[in-house]
This record gives structure tokens, sequence and C-alpha cells, in this order.
């Protein structure tokens, strides 16, 4: 039984509503036999090990001055608030099938609450999805300590500190790509991988690329719904980023957001 359950009604309907508007694209790759994700003889990283990892890096003197400077002046609607202003590991299920992976905090969202897509509008249109799909235990996300659960799903990003312009330099993506694959590893029964936009989608793409598990990341094309099975067995989805730009303009809606995470359920066996 998933989160949502007097909401049950909702979420039918937006499924059925998801059944009657199908994706805009959908990409079946040529069909390639799994391969072994993790040998048993190297067992999954301490998650909080990872997380301090995450939470101590300084690889990335711009970012950090960054998140500093923006810590410290904040926006005038947060002025009473104490930021985070440091990386920002993930959060979720450790148990998590589904990962779900974003560019980089925002600089008034996690980077003030220390948490994922919380405290701003990317938050504010995704959250509600997931609740009633049953991945989220609330449908609106505040703040690190607001009582928001997921569940089957963990939430991360390929750069951990907020950007200028939510634009890291490749160097920088590079940089946060071992804490991408620590908790990775520390995530062993992630089936599906949903990535939010293209710098998300490249980014995952080097990590399958650095560890061997695929030849060409050109192979992989991005496109909101676009699906693959990987060479290890995992399935990766794309959609386009839940960014106020997106959003406020119409290029990515409700339906085919839900649709993204309907289909996850489905390859990650939840139903």
């Amino acid at each position: 039984m998933v989160w949502g359950c007097p909401h049950f009604a909702r979420r039918l309907n937006l499924v059925k509503s998801i059944r009657r508007n199908p994706p805009i694209l959908l990409i079946s790759p040529k069909a390639q036999p799994p391969k072994t994700r993790r040998q048993l003889s190297n067992p999954a990283p301490d998650p909080d090990r990872v997380r301090n990892s995450i939470i101590a890096c300084e690889l990335c003197p711009r970012l950090r001055d960054y998140c500093t400077r923006i810590g410290e002046t904040r926006r005038r609607a947060y002025q009473d608030h104490d930021y985070w202003a440091r990386p920002v590991p993930g959060f979720g299920d450790l148990r998590a099938r589904v990962l779900i992976l974003g560019l980089a905090p925002g600089a008034h969202g996690a980077n003030r609450t220390g948490r994922p897509f919380t405290g701003d509008g990317s938050g504010d249109f995704m959250y509600p999805v997931l609740h009633e799909l049953g991945f989220a235990s609330k449908p609106r996300a505040i703040s690190r300590d607001d009582g928001l659960r997921l569940r089957d799903a963990w939430i991360g990003s390929v750069v951990r500190c907020a950007p200028p312009g939510d634009k890291p330099t490749p160097q920088e993506i590079r940089n946060c790509a071992v804490h991408l694959a620590a908790e990775i590893n520390a995530l062993p029964r992630v089936r599906v991988v949903v990535c939010l936009g293209k710098i998300a989608w490249d980014g995952f793409l080097a990590h399958l690329l650095l560890g061997g598990v695929i030849a060409r990341r050109s192979d992989y094309r991005f496109a909101h719904a676009a699906e693959y099975t990987l060479p290890n067995g995992l399935h990766l989805l794309g959609s386009y980023h839940p960014s106020l730009r997106n959003t406020n303009t119409g290029r990515l809606d409700r339906v085919m957001f839900a649709h993204v995470f309907v289909r996850a359920r489905e390859l990650a066996g939840l139903g």
C-alpha cells in the first residue's frame, strides 16, 4: 500500500489522464544483455559517510563562494532564515528502486533548506505528483524537518552546490561525480533512474561511461519521456526539468511529468 491512499481516486484520475495523453517521445533501444551491477565482494558504502563527505566538500571554490555569499545576503523574503549554504546531499528511501536526479540545488531553494527540491518552485511542482503516485508522504516540501518522507525513491543531483545562473562548469560537474557515484553505490536496490533535464542526463551518462557500463554517450539521446534499458539492466528515463521556466511556459505540464513517474513505477515493479 502506498502513501496517499485517501487520495486514491485522484491518483486514478491522474493515471487515466496520462493514458489519454501519450508521451511526446518514447525511445526504445535495442535490447542488450544485462550485466551484474555490483559484485557481492564490493558492499555498499555507509550512507552516513557518503552524506558527510558531500556536506564537507570544498572541491569547487567558485561554487562554495557563491553559496556562502547567497547565504549571507539572502533574498528579501528569507531574511530571517538560516541558510544551509553547504553542498546538499540526496535524501529518501535507502531501499529505493527509483533514483531521481536533478541538476543542482536552487540558490534560494535547496541551498537555503538543505534538501533537494525543497522550498522552491520546482519542488512545488514535483512533490504533489510524487505524493499522488505514492513516492512522497506529503505534497509539499518546505524544510528538511517538515516530516516529508520518500518511499521507494531517492532524490539527488549531479552537482551538489548551487551554481550561478544554474550553469555549472564542466569541471565542476566532473568534481561532483565522485559524490554521485558514492550515492548511487549506497542504493543497491535501484532499478530505474529518472533524469530531470539534459545536464542531469549527461552527468549520469558520464557516470555510466566511467564505470564501463556504456561505450558511448551518443547512443542515449535526451528527450522528454525518453526510455532506455541499459546494459547493466537499469532503466533510464528522461524528463524535462520541473523548473519554473519550463512549467510556467507550458513546455512541461503535470500530465507529461506524471507520465514519466507512472512509467518509473511500472519498470521498478511497483505497480
